[in-house]
């Protein structure tokens, strides 16, 4: 028997009474509230993952909640149930967090109401099945985030991180407005389910090719790529579970919005190269920069950075089921790992003062880079013959995976005898060659019959594999062999430079300082 009404469109709806109330009544809230709070987190978790269960089973994939050419309408399939799953289940850790975390402050109603409405918006965002949808969770999730941004207004870095976001954010929605408009005059419609039907009887022309560049944009935005990630790195100026709850479908929001239009966007090849060379850049920029951080926040933000540029480098290679697993495995991990970041400034105290940095060898990171990419090869080719081919896309992402873990290794073991450094990297590449090609054939198997299949690469397609791939084992490289030339005079500036993300920043501040003299006059 097929359910025409998916339990996960219900989630939502769980939160509002308690957000109300709290909204209603921010000041301190002893007693029932953060129970009510964790309690209706709880609810819109069960009934997201209700409606995943319905999916699974074969349910009906999507339901209209108002009708009209611009209607506001969800959708139930695996994908949207997943994420609204991955988002309840946060929403509910964090809820739980926060029981305690903010007991006695002045606001502390106020903030459990905007994160139960924050939440509440995010679980319509996941679901959302036409833009019309999509652009009114966007708009309510950013004012709610600017507001517990707010949450110490008194804060100037604080006031700051909020205006640089709110830029940002509601540029996005603008350009998802842009799309909109666009793709309704084009088409005729904004249901994600018949766009690219629309798109394949008509073609793009020139309004749908615009509209996809809109759409591009507002998912970099929304994913605070490079060059405006600058706000990302000051979410510390907001209590710690905010910074957890961006991991439950914020952040993340652009890679939801692209997998959800996946083909759609996969239908233009210059929107595709733009989410390569994008997210590419963003994830090299990222990742140099975490390495710099002293703050554990700080670094973990501009790791975030650097994963969501990633994403959107697998979206435009087209590896969709794997671009959705890495935003759930991600969203887990940072989350996690924001919420116990207390934790880790005591352990990294308790830690003893380590000896001097060994110095690897040239030959020892050419060998351990070389040792890594034959056995991926090995395993590649295992995969491959028991499972059937692998896109260039997928070799070309494991591969750039394989890079890292050949510079971990290399750096962890430049101590160490050379035995020891083969057998741990052998070790290390077979277990991330497995566990890549294994999740793979599991996410196909989980969305692929949903998602659309990486496109066969042109000429386009195989200069930017190349450069990829080229690029991350350079830096990698490079990486490996930095206690090499980290003495040298111009490497203390490149680390300062680095270490203040190329001043990128700096030049948010200056606009928005200039926006605010000339709003005063």
């Amino acid at each position: 028997m097929q359910l025409a009404f998916s339990l996960s469109f219900l989630a939502p709806l769980a939160l509002l009474p308690a957000a109300m109330f709290a909204l209603a009544r921010p000041g301190k809230r002893p007693g029932i509230l953060p129970r009510w709070s964790e309690g209706s987190a709880v609810l819109a978790f069960a009934l997201a993952l209700g409606g995943l269960v319905q999916a699974a089973l074969g349910a009906m994939p999507g339901t209209g909640l108002l009708d009209g050419a611009a209607r506001i309408a969800l959708r139930a399939d695996l994908v949207s149930t997943a994420m609204a799953s991955l988002v309840g289940f946060i929403g509910w850790i964090v809820m739980r967090y926060s029981r305690t975390y903010l007991d006695g402050e002045d606001r502390e109603g106020a903030f459990h109401g905007l994160m139960l409405l924050a939440l509440a918006a995010v679980l319509v965002f996941v679901q959302a099945g036409t833009f019309a949808t999509v652009i009114l969770a966007a708009i309510v999730v950013g004012i709610s985030l600017k507001r517990l941004l707010l949450f110490y207004p008194e804060r100037a870095e604080a006031r700051r991180a909020a205006t640089k976001f709110a830029l940002v954010w509601h540029a996005g929605d603008a350009m998802l407005a842009v799309a909109a408009a666009l793709l309704f005059v084009r088409f005729g419609t904004l249901e994600f389910v018949a766009l690219p039907e629309a798109v394949g009887a008509e073609g793009l022309g020139l309004s749908g090719t615009i509209a996809l560049a809109a759409i591009v944009a507002a998912a970099a935005l929304k994913t605070a790529s490079f060059p405006l990630h600058g706000w990302l790195t000051e979410v510390m100026e907001a209590p710690t579970p905010v910074s957890a709850l961006l991991h439950a479908g914020i952040i993340n929001s652009g890679g939801v919005l692209l997998i959800a239009n996946a083909e759609l966007v996969q239908s233009s090849p210059g929107a595709m190269a733009a989410l390569v060379m994008l997210g590419g850049l963003t994830a090299v920029f990222g990742a140099a920069v975490m390495l710099t951080q002293s703050a554990i926040k700080t670094a973990l933000a501009w790791s975030t950075i650097s994963q969501m540029g990633f994403m959107l480098l697998q979206c435009g290679l087209g590896l969709w089921t794997l671009a959705l697993l890495h935003i759930i495995a991600h969203s887990l991990y940072k989350a996690h790992a924001f919420l116990s970041s207390g934790g880790a400034v005591t352990e990294v105290a308790n830690i003893r003062r380590p000896g001097p940095v060994a110095v690897p060898s040239v030959a020892a990171v050419l060998k351990s880079f070389g040792l890594a990419i034959l056995l991926y090869a090995a395993i590649a080719g295992l995969f491959t013959a028991v499972f059937g081919p692998k896109s260039p896309q997928a070799l070309a992402l494991g591969t750039i995976l394989i890079f890292g873990v050949a510079y971990l290794v290399a750096q962890g073991l430049a101590d160490r005898a050379p035995v020891a450094l083969t057998k741990r990297t052998a070790l290390a590449s077979l277990a991330t060659a497995i566990a890549y090609f294994a999740f793979h054939v599991l996410s196909q198997a989980i969305w692929g019959p949903i998602l659309p299949a990486a496109p066969v690469p042109g000429d386009l397609e195989w200069a930017l594999i190349v450069l990829g791939v080229f690029t991350f084992g350079l830096v990698a490289f490079a990486q490996a062999l930095f206690p090499l030339w980290a003495h040298h005079p111009a490497t203390a500036g490149l680390r300062v430079h680095l270490a203040n993300g190329l001043y990128l920043n700096a030049l948010l501040d200056r606009a928005i300082g200039g926006l605010r003299s000339t709003r005063s006059r």
